[in-house]
């Protein structure tokens, strides 16, 4: 269960701002969404339930590129590589010798991914509003609009026009949060960053 949540919780991977100083949090994301086209970083995560139950802590590498690709590399306290190239998402479990692949419509949607590096659409699928500064973050909250999102909110915070938090809270009740460290807005990709190749003895099985 806590490895199928990644892939929910992968799509919030990303944000970046190259905005004015003044700017409220929503003005950052959308100066984000309209001028950021790559970028790559460090995360670290952690779930925790409704009763306050902390999960272990996740801790790995990003990338993404507009629109609808990315790489998310969690490295502790086990392996798991999430990719998407434009087209389908690939998650892949070392440990169970075994990949699944999905549309990548069906595997983001009205998902955190469709805010962050989506194709700046942010209205259509959900409702946007600031949320109250803390600790010198400025914080911003999108809503989905549909029911389907699997997904009540998404916190996002930013500091001197960058992204340092995501907090998600999901329809179970569980909230993520997860806080990214450097951050390269000018990120120089490798052509095979977003491509997925099947391990020789891996079961690569296709939900579509």
């Amino acid at each position: 269960m806590k490895k199928l949540k990644t892939l929910f919780v992968a799509t919030a991977l990303v944000s970046f701002s190259t905005v004015s100083l003044a700017a409220d949090a929503l003005s950052q994301l959308k100066g984000f969404v309209a001028k950021v086209d790559a970028a790559s970083g460090q995360f670290e995560q952690q779930t925790t339930d409704e009763s306050g139950q902390a999960q272990p802590k996740q801790s790995g590498d990003f990338a993404f590129q507009r629109p609808g690709k990315f790489r998310w590399a969690v490295q502790q306290p086990y392996e798991q590589l999430i990719v998407a190239d434009g087209q389908a998402v690939y998650q892949y479990d070392p440990d169970l010798l075994q990949a699944t692949k999905r549309p990548i419509d069906d595997a983001v949607g009205a998902s955190p991914a469709a805010i962050l590096f989506g194709s700046g659409k942010l209205e259509e699928h959900f409702q946007l509003s600031n949320r109250p500064s803390e600790a010198q973050v400025d914080w911003l909250r999108a809503t989905p609009k549909g029911q389907e999102a699997g997904f009540n909110y998404v916190d996002i915070g930013f500091r001197n026009q960058r992204p340092v938090e995501l907090r998600i809270l999901d329809s179970f009740g569980h909230t993520t949060r997860i806080q990214l460290s450097e951050l390269n807005t000018q990120p120089q990709l490798p052509a095979n960053s977003f491509v997925f190749d099947a391990p020789e003895g891996v079961d690569l099985v296709d939900m579509h």
